[in-house]
């Protein structure tokens, strides 16, 4: 995994003051410890931070093709990169390396900007051609690897992290208005959009090129859910367990020390067993647990061990406790713009303690998203039936009765789920769908902000982004249209953006094989149902879990990688809470309502309503703002 930079003058040469990027490449070192290269000339720099992992002695970046006019860098793995290599030498390309990296750049010159759809990996690159003066860039099909890109002052910019574009002094920070109303919405920002009005990100699966001054931006792939119901289950179990078997044995490619993340759940749990049958040694596997006060939160490290047990891993876990006021700063710095799922706190203990054993971890990242493992799944399809409720019960008895219950003592999310479901349940499946998604309600989206006239338009703007994906062809039936907008969404600028920033924050690479393309467009073919059957989330998966991992590990009622966020901000953080939060703090912008804030606190703080996430959302801000707003730019490494 690497990190890159570059810029390109749209109009005419760089000037003598414009070729140094040295900057650029020290704020990115994290991603790329181990090398750094450039390649000048008069109308582009492009800069490479290198991780190594395949072909550690001749796989420095830019790799040029056998004439040196076209040049590549790339942040990613290429898994079969030898089948592609086999072929482009039979067409008589010439490979200087063992590297992945050069698989693309011969690839480019043999089909040009089709090369993409050959790739099964996880990347974004960029190419330069210095004979057609075209730079030509990619993100993978997933959006497991970020491009961040700008124009400003007739240059184009891209990075992998949005603090290289930012170091130039003189780069507008405008905050996006939209962008930050989605974020409060949905707890990430979702592309294209960013937190500064001047700086977007490519769509997954899409393409940029940019030739003469003129930026085109294409979609090369998608996914579509057509669901087959002439197969049967045994059909569909097979089928799956045999691609994602391939999946795993391709990810292990390594020339380093590999892992893999160990929650205690059926995702993770059959990534190691499957890693198991390909592998000589004992597998590396890493958990991550949870103290202070959790209230009703269940330590999953024990389901962790009995896979460990089963298959004699080496194993290591940490216990973590809720004192974050030393690493806020650099997991704000890691995102560069606000990010307010919480998971990234684990995410970054687990993150640190694996890379001191290895530098390349698989993950069981998307067994959720393909399998309709998330409780707003289950919700969503039990809400048709809910539906069929006369509307006076519904609405006059049932809703009125649960809006009454308090949370739970333990912090335990059963009752919010129950009266987020019944203020949802009767709205159009789009809209109700989006009620299950936001943190924030109809009648607080008009309370947040100090002036909410200014921000009435960025509700309508996040609301259309998600209905576009939902209203999509790609799927046709409600179901699938809610899993398909989360891989468009959710997945990519949520989970994996907070699996990305945090590994590579302390360099190391995480892999994730649940999101090989092939393998999600077989699971697209599998009927919802399948899926989740009655209330039983993950069915089909279960189903093919349980001859490779205990039973205990399949069976249980998995929690998610969050941690107890919802009682450590009524106890151990609530101090924190209450200093960040505090009139003066906010009032230093005064952009939010501090009678609404205080209202959303006292909710928490007395079980009225768990508000946890829209709390953590609150906090992240006021971090982000001290740190990119407030600070100077120098300051932002």
């Amino acid at each position: 995994m690497c990190g890159l930079y570059g810029k390109l003058t749209l109009n005419g040469q760089f000037d003598s003051n414009g070729f140094g990027i040295s900057n650029e490449m020290l704020v990115l070192k994290h991603r790329g410890p181990d090398d750094c290269g450039y390649f000048v000339d008069s109308q582009i720099r492009l800069g490479h931070r290198r991780l190594s992992i395949i072909d550690l002695e001749s796989g420095n970046q830019p790799i040029f093709n056998e004439d040196r006019t076209k040049c590549i860098i790339l942040n990613g793995e290429i898994y079969n990169y030898k089948e592609l290599r086999c072929d482009l030498e039979a067409r008589g390309h010439q490979f200087r390396t063992r590297s992945d990296t050069e698989t693309i750049i011969h690839g480019y010159e043999e089909w040009g900007k089709d090369c993409v759809k050959k790739l099964n990996g996880m990347f974004s690159f960029a190419i330069w051609d210095s004979r057609e003066k075209t730079l030509f860039g990619a993100r993978d099909r997933l959006g497991i690897k970020p491009f961040f890109y700008a124009v400003h002052d007739d240059v184009f910019y891209f990075a992998s992290e949005m603090k290289a574009i930012l170091q130039g002094n003189d780069f507008p920070r405008e905050i996006d208005q939209d962008a930050l109303v989605s974020y409060f919405m949905l707890s990430y920002i979702p592309a294209p959009l960013t937190i500064f009005k001047h700086i977007r990100k490519i769509l997954p699966g899409h393409t940029i090129e940019i030739k003469d001054g003129k930026i085109d931006i294409s979609k090369y792939w998608d996914i579509r859910f057509c669901p087959d119901r002439s197969k049967s289950e045994e059909y569909f179990i097979e089928g799956f367990m045999e691609r994602l078997d391939e999946s795993v044995r391709l990810r292990m490619i390594s020339d380093v020390p590999l892992g893999a993340f160990l929650s205690g759940g059926i995702d993770s749990g059959m990534i190691v067993a499957l890693m198991n049958r390909h592998s000589f040694l004992p597998i590396n596997t890493y958990s991550i647990g949870f103290g202070g006060n959790v209230g009703g939160y269940l330590d999953e490290r024990g389901y962790a061990q009995t896979v460990v047990s089963r298959y004699k891993t080496n194993h290591s876990a940490q216990l973590i406790t809720p004192h974050f006021e030393d690493i806020m700063d650099d997991i704000v710095r890691s995102f560069d713009e606000p990010f307010a799922d919480s998971s990234a706190i684990p995410s970054y203990y687990l993150s640190k303690m694996t890379r001191k054993k290895v530098t390349v971890a698989l993950s069981g990242l998307g067994g959720y998203e393909l399998f309709g493992g998330y409780e707003r799944y289950l919700g969503f399809k039990l809400s048709q039936f809910y539906n069929r409720v006369p509307w006076f019960v519904r609405e006059k008895f049932i809703k009125g009765i649960v809006e009454k219950i308090p949370e739970r003592k333990d912090g335990h999310y059963t009752i919010n789920h129950i009266k987020r479901f019944v203020r949802s349940a009767r709205l159009h499946q789009d809209a109700r769908y989006i009620g299950f998604l936001s943190m924030l309600s109809e009648e607080r989206q008009k309370r947040l902000f100090a002036a909410p006239e200014k921000y009435a338009s960025g509700f309508d703007c996040c609301k259309q982004l998600l209905l576009d994906y939902f209203n999509a062809d790609n799927a046709k039936e409600p179901l699938d249209r809610v899993l398909y907008c989360d891989m468009k969404t959710y997945l990519p600028e949520d989970i994996l953006a907070c699996t990305d920033r945090m590994s590579m924050r302390h360099s190391l690479e995480v892999r994730v094989p649940f999101l090989d393309h092939r393998l999600l467009e077989f699971c697209a073919t599998i009927p919802h149902e399948m899926k989740i059957r009655h209330w039983d989330k993950k069915h089909i998966l279960k189903k093919a879990a349980r001859d490779i991992l205990p039973k205990e590990v399949v069976t249980h009622r998995k929690q998610g990688f969050i941690g107890p966020m919802t009682r450590w901000l009524q106890t151990d953080l609530k101090p924190y809470v209450l200093q960040t939060l505090s009139d003066e703090n906010l009032n230093k912008h005064g952009m939010f309502n501090t009678n609404t804030v205080k209202t959303i606190l006292d909710e928490h703080f007395n079980r009225g309503e768990i508000n946890d996430k829209l709390i953590w959302a609150l906090l992240m801000f006021q971090n982000w703002y001290n740190v990119y707003v407030e600070r100077e730019s120098s300051e932002i490494l």
